[in-house]
């Protein structure tokens, strides 16, 4: 009976060594999860506070966004406005510029190597005339191009723009020499 009582306290004792030991590793192993939950906590305040950060920042963004929008749409409202007063002052330009008549375009320019009259080259005893046609009061005179298409004015020190021969003008006295048509103009009028 003692050594059944011995190995029964014994058997005891390991069931009760075992226990402490189970006990003590089931208390590490909480010990652990609490930590890990202390963990789990903390992660997840920091998850929740960035959350709340990004959602804080998505808001203002939004915000800013809609106020950008917002200045937009009235810049481009201002512009559309400013394009219609453009418009509409581009109209009243173009319809005040319709009564303007269009100038009259210059005469061509002439060889100066010909004869306006006859057409003759100028070479070296062959001299060249410009003609000088001045005729008119106040020093005002009109001078019929070549052509005979249009008439110009021009003052007395300016050329009708003929460049005749000797043979196809006239000599004016102190006026230099004029071509033949200018002449005969000339004459039409002081008759």
């Amino acid at each position: 009976l003692p050594q059944r009582l011995a190995s029964l306290a014994a058997a005891a004792q390991e069931e009760t060594w075992q226990s402490r030991q189970q006990l003590q590793a089931q208390r590490q192993e909480m010990a652990q999860l609490q930590e890990e939950l202390s963990r789990a906590r903390q992660d997840g305040e920091r998850w929740a506070w960035a959350l709340q950060r990004a959602q804080r920042e998505a808001l203002e963004r939004e915000a800013t966004r809609g106020a950008e929008q917002a200045r937009q749409q009235e810049l481009i409202r201002d512009m559309k406005e400013r394009l219609l007063e453009l418009l509409r002052e581009k109209d009243a330009l173009w319809q005040k510029t319709e009564g303007i008549d269009t100038p009259m375009p210059s005469p061509v320019p002439r060889d100066p190597g010909l004869c306006a009259r006859c057409h003759k080259d100028f070479r070296l005893l062959s001299r060249r005339y410009n003609c000088r046609w001045a005729m008119g009061e106040r020093g005002v005179a009109l001078a019929q191009c070549r052509d005979g298409s249009a008439l110009t004015s021009c003052s007395l020190s300016r050329l009708c723009q003929g460049k005749v021969c000797h043979t196809c003008s006239v000599d004016m006295g102190k006026h230099g020499r004029c071509c033949l048509i200018c002449y005969q103009q000339r004459q039409l009028q002081a008759t």
